[in-house]
Parts: structure tokens; C-alpha cells; sequence
């Protein structure tokens, strides 16, 4: 397998990863408990997890000190986008939430051109509008119900923490830092947003409190430990491999298959139904991430019949 079909499958495991976060979040949000209780467990348990792995593979967990500004950085940023996005399930549907968050392919390629000075090529583009274009198409909001200005705020500032931690993950110290390794501080650090947002000091009293929620239903811890592996542990390792050998712009293109995760959990385990509308939707996202991985090839090949005719 060479480098390139590595890095496209990773991103694509990254992606459909990630689009499980409404699957496991809202039921804990239906029963009660705050974003930040359940992203500390997720983080908590996502170190726990990815800890006990490394040290059963013989893994060094050892940090260099020109690595660990660096690494601080991006974990908190990456907490970031989780607990944004989390926060904007409170005034969203998820599925709305993930549509929007899809604006951050646009916003890596914006940022690696001004900052970077990378050329986005026509391909890159016009795989980005098709992506975009088919999400919108994926949009199922209610007729008459308006967005919320509060959720779409906190879902879009998501995405651009997303973007920062995709493009300073490819163009910092961190580009050849293994892979686990990086996973494991990142959440380390995205851990202490956290433990912050969930202290309270009273100064007066000389004392301090730690609100942090647990399930009342057993099962759902479940959802807890699920939030850890799927979102969080396998889709940073794949995320961070998949930069690594294609780059930033087009593993945050192969993030499309968010949406079409969110969209088979809605059928499958919702019940919800396929419209023709959505199945455009999903023609054209899985076209754009199709004309990514092999567009060139495609049009070679095109171009070669065409003249042989």
C-alpha cells in the first residue's frame, strides 16, 4: 500500500470516527449531565486507554522539551473544538452541528494558502464545493424553525479550531513526533480544559469543589467509554497519521464522510428515512472524495480514450 492510499484511508477511518460523537453524546445530554462532565470522561478515559496500549507495545511516552510547547498548544486547542461543538448541541439538531462544522476543508485550505503559501489547485476546490454542496443537500432542519445565531457561532469557532489543530499538527515540530505519542499528550492536555472549567475556588472559604457529573443509568457509561475510543482515540491517531502522508488539506477534505456517519446512524439506528434529495447529497460527497483520491488518474484515463477514438 503506498503512502498516498495509507494517508486517504486513515483520513477516511478519522472522519467516519468523528461522526460518531452525536451517537454516543446525546443520550448522556438526555440524561442530564454538562459538556464539560462528559468530555472529561472522555478525555480521562481516551489517556487510561491510549496510556495502558503504548506501554503494552513498548512505546516511550517520553516528550521532548522542543515538542511540548507545541504539543500543549494543540491539545487545548483540539479540547477546544470538542467542547464547541458539544456546546452547540444545546441549541442545534447534531446533524446540523456536523453539517456546519464541515466548513473546516475550506478554512485549512484558506489558512495553509494566506499562511503557508501552499497552492490549492483546481481539483482541491472543486472537491471542496462538491463536498459542500452535497452536505448542504444532507441538511434535514425543521421547515419553519430558524437556526440559532448562539449554535451556529460555537459550531463554526469548532471548526476553525479544528482547522488550527490539522494545519499546526503538519507544519510545527510536532510533523514527525509519532503518531500515538502526539494522540497521548494532546488529550493530556486537552484533559486540563477540563479540570479548569470543572473547579470551582472559593477564595473566601479557602476551599474548592469539583463539579463533575456521573450517569444516573448505568449503561451509560457505555456511551462514555465509547466516546473515548471511537471520536476521540481512533480518530486522532488516524487523523494525525493520515496529515502525516498526505497533508493537511486533503485529509480535512476526507472529513465529508462526517456527515454521511451521522447520516447512517440516522437510518440505521433512528429509523429515519432516504429522500432523493439526500441521496444526491451523498453522490456528490462520496464524488468529491473519489475525484480527491483519484481524480488525476481519472482524467488520464478519460483523456486517453478520448484520443484513441
Amino acid at each position: 500500500m503506498n503512502v498516498k492510499v495509507k494517508g486517504i484511508s486513515l483520513g477516511s477511518i478519522a472522519a467516519a470516527s468523528y461522526g460518531l460523537n452525536p451517537l454516543f453524546a446525546l443520550p448522556l445530554y438526555a440524561d442530564g449531565m454538562t459538556a464539560d462532565s462528559m468530555l472529561f470522561y472522555r478525555y480521562a478515559f481516551a489517556i487510561v486507554m491510549m496510556g495502558a496500549m503504548m506501554l503494552a507495545q513498548g512505546k516511550s511516552l517520553r516528550l521532548r522539551r522542543r515538542q511540548l510547547l507545541s504539543v500543549a498548544l494543540m491539545g487545548t486547542v483540539f479540547s477546544a473544538s470538542s467542547l464547541l461543538l458539544f456546546l452547540s448541541y444545546q441549541y442545534m439538531d447534531a446533524g446540523i452541528a456536523s453539517t456546519i462544522l464541515f466548513a473546516y476543508p475550506m478554512i485549512v485550505a484558506v489558512i495553509m494558502w494566506l499562511m503557508f503559501g501552499e497552492h490549492a489547485g483546481r481539483l482541491t476546490w472543486a472537491c471542496i464545493v462538491m463536498a459542500l454542496t452535497g452536505i448542504a443537500l444532507l441538511y434535514r432542519g425543521k421547515p419553519d424553525a430558524p437556526l440559532s445565531t448562539v449554535g451556529i457561532v460555537l459550531v463554526l469557532l469548532s471548526s476553525l479550531s479544528y482547522a488550527i489543530y490539522i494545519v499546526g499538527v503538519n507544519r510545527s515540530v510536532l510533523r514527525k513526533m509519532d503518531s500515538t505519542t502526539l494522540t497521548f499528550w494532546a488529550l493530556v492536555f486537552g484533559l486540563l480544559l477540563y479540570v479548569v472549567r470543572l473547579t470551582d475556588i472559593d477564595v473566601e472559604a479557602a476551599r474548592f469543589t469539583f463539579a463533575l457529573q456521573t450517569p444516573t443509568n448505568p449503561w451509560l457509561w457505555v456511551n462514555l467509554v465509547c466516546l473515548a475510543l471511537f471520536p476521540t482515540i481512533i480518530s486522532l491517531v488516524t487523523m494525525n497519521m493520515s496529515i502525516h502522508y498526505i497533508g493537511s488539506t486533503p485529509a480535512a477534505i476526507l472529513g465529508a464522510l462526517e456527515p454521511i456517519t451521522a447520516l447512517a446512524i440516522g437510518v440505521t439506528v433512528f429509523g429515519e428515512t432516504l429522500t432523493p434529495r439526500i441521496v444526491v447529497g451523498v453522490v456528490l460527497v462520496l464524488g468529491a472524495v473519489t475525484l480527491l483520491v483519484a481524480g488525476r488518474k481519472i482524467y488520464h484515463a478519460l483523456r486517453r480514450a478520448w484520443t484513441t477514438r
